[in-house]
């Protein structure tokens, strides 16, 4: 795979440049292009071998283009921060919002490659990291994202005398660690790891280019050649997709809330000392998640005035302020908007022992963002398997997400609208945005449905709980967390 990168390539300094300066014009032209736009990010990655020229590569490309709306980020191994949250955070969080480029060293690639050459990863569990990652840009790639990745290449022979070369400049040998000659004596076994990434990774919509990395001149125009192609194409294929209008969801009929009784109630008393005893018991289950290391999710969805805001305070109220976090989430903003929908409830997600909660989350993709048509079929279609394995990865991380739809009917959820509306202390609950979306209750109860038949899963159910009641409904909310926190920490 790698020969045809061994073959000497270069190109001389008077060539370089007059291309470098053809190049460098149409780099900056396209990138302001893109970046007035706006449509898409560009997510540039680089990998290789040791002293293939990926930073000064990486350098070069900020000197031709604008590098005010550029992003380089270098990895080294994962911080506490980072291990303490699913394996992608890092990658969400460095994210470049559409109209924008980053560039990544030592990415997303580079330890599954390190793991497998040290023996840490067996072939299955190899392929299963490849496979997170082609999820990972095809979740990118289908939002619109333009991926670009260079394997920067030297042979062997090359590669020794690259590393002996800046090893003998005292004004370069600081770039070359014992790491790398240690790298150099498994030369073979990184080839054979690089070629399987290659082979298990390249797609159409995120393809690799293999790079001669000997000649300085020679590796940069052919970088930059490629992303000046491969920008002109996107910018040229990137085109609005059509409006699809309010509504655009599906026909109504039974849905698995038609089978909840509402009916279901507690008397105050019984609730008064059921409250207490389960405040108390998630108070001490919140002292033992912290102890333990054990981080924990809680998402709320259900219509407007199910009692989701009422059901979070109860829940939070003995637990260590400390330790939890409440996110409550409503239309996207101008920043949100400039990234992937995933993106703003990555950069939530707990650290160890720790608690975050969403009122409304991710799912509003497929409830609001459909029905209004803000989101287009094939966006909403598709969410649906984003979705599940951005949950897959909560749990593969050892994160309890526990997921709950508080439920009312509709007659209910009028009484308490026209409650709000004469309440001093609820009214500023009560929208014009409220009484719109009742309009469209019947189509949001199927959307609801759709939610539950393709997004509960056996490691992320979905758990109903009866709203007509709110006492009942706090309670039942309560006892699932309580009985989840149990079952995890024992």
């Amino acid at each position: 795979m790698f020969e045809s990168a061994e073959l000497g390539q270069r190109v001389r300094n008077g060539k370089f440049k007059k291309r470098e300066l053809e190049l460098r014009t149409r780099l900056l032209t396209l990138q302001y292009r893109t970046l007035e736009l706006a449509r898409f990010p560009v997510i540039i990655d680089f990998a290789g071998v040791d002293g293939a020229g990926k930073g000064t590569t990486v350098n070069m490309l900020n000197t031709w283009m604008d590098p005010r709306w550029l992003r380089t980020v270098g990895y080294q191994a994962p911080t506490n921060e980072e291990r303490d949250r699913p394996r992608f955070w890092r990658y969400w969080r460095d994210m470049p919002p559409k109209g924008r480029t980053g560039l990544f060293l030592s990415g997303r690639y580079s330890r599954p490659l390190l793991k497998r050459v040290d023996g840490e990863l067996d072939e299955v569990a190899f392929d299963q990291r490849l496979a997170e990652i082609i999820r990972f840009e095809n979740t990118l790639a289908d939002d619109g994202a333009l991926i670009l990745k260079f394997w920067m290449h030297l042979g062997e022979r090359q590669q020794k005398e690259r590393l002996t070369e800046l090893s003998e400049d005292p004004t370069q040998s600081y770039k070359v660690t014992e790491t790398d000659w240690e790298n150099h004596e498994r030369y073979a076994d990184f080839i054979e790891a690089g070629e399987k990434i290659i082979t298990r990774t390249n797609r159409s919509h995120a393809p690799w280019t293999i790079v001669e990395g000997t000649d300085p001149n020679y590796r940069h125009l052919r970088v930059g050649e490629v992303i000046a192609d491969e920008l002109e194409r996107h910018l040229d294929n990137n085109k609005p997709s059509p409006d699809t209008g309010r509504g655009n969801g599906r026909s109504t009929g039974p849905t698995v809330f038609s089978s909840l009784d509402l009916s279901k109630t507690v008397t105050s008393a019984n609730y008064k000392r059921k409250l207490e005893k389960r405040q108390a018991q998630l108070g001490e289950l919140g002292r033992r998640a912290v102890d333990a290391g054990q981080s924990t999710v809680l998402v709320f969805e259900g219509p407007d005035a199910s009692g989701k805001g009422g059901a979070i305070r109860r829940v939070v109220w003995s637990l260590d302020a400390r330790a939890y976090r409440v996110y409550q989430f409503a239309a996207p903003t101008d920043v949100e908007r400039a990234q992937h929908y995933l993106w703003r409830f990555w950069r939530r997600l707990p650290r160890r022992g720790h608690v975050s909660v969403f009122d409304r989350s991710w799912y509003g993709r497929v409830l609001v963002e459909r029905a209004e048509g803000f989101a287009t079929e094939a966006e909403w279609r598709r969410a649906y398997n984003e979705i599940n394995d951005f949950e897959h990865q909560i749990v593969d991380r050892g994160i309890l997400l526990i997921k709950f739809w508080l439920h009312i009917s509709k007659d209910e959820q009028l009484a308490r609208f026209e409650a709000r509306e004469t309440s001093p202390y609820k009214h500023w609950k009560l929208t014009d945005e409220d009484w719109r979306n009742r309009e469209l209750w019947d189509l949001y109860e199927s959307l609801g449905q759709d939610v539950m038949q393709y997004t509960s899963t056996r490691e992320a159910p979905w758990v109903l709980i009866e709203g007509n009641d709110k006492q009942y409904a706090r309670l039942k909310v309560m006892k699932a967390v309580i009985d989840h926190l149990e079952q995890r920490l024992d």
